[in-house]
């Protein structure tokens, strides 16, 4: 981890404290300013913790090389896809719907779809995490 000089780190907690106050567009402006093209995100919230970690990082550091490591397997652990001819079921305003698993894709309504996802959409009429919605990343599912 690399030192900082205590001028940088005043400039840091004051650049800090001024994104606590910005509304959206200032956020999107202070990023743009800095680093290129902002994140398209709609979370004031979420637009500040990046903006964040952006500038303590550039002062203090980024992760060390054993955690970023720790990451990456974790992210990489996927829940397997269900096996083929399982049945999905999920509840969705008081009706029923079901998906069969099979090797060329998923069948719904006497359709085959290459993702959950889709499927879910086209019940919902909203953009959903398809394994999510069928309640394969919860540990609901049976296994």
């Amino acid at each position: 981890m690399q030192t900082v000089n205590s001028a940088a780190l005043q400039q840091v907690e004051a650049e800090l404290a001024s994104v606590e106050g910005m509304g959206l567009a200032e956020l999107r402006s202070f990023w743009s300013a800095r680093w290129g093209v902002a994140p398209r995100l709609r979370s004031k919230g979420l637009l500040r913790h990046m903006i964040a970690w952006r500038l303590q990082t550039a002062a203090h550091g980024g992760l060390d090389g054993e955690t970023r490591r720790l990451l990456r397997l974790k992210s990489a652990s996927c829940a397997p896809a269900p096996p083929i001819g399982s049945r999905l079921t999920r509840e969705y305003h008081g009706e029923l719907f079901e998906v069969e698993v099979r090797r060329e894709g998923y069948i719904y309504a006497g359709h085959t779809y290459g993702s959950l996802s889709e499927i879910a959409r086209l019940i919902t009429g909203t953009r959903w995490n398809g394994p999510r919605f069928f309640g394969l990343r919860d540990g609901r599912a049976a296994q």
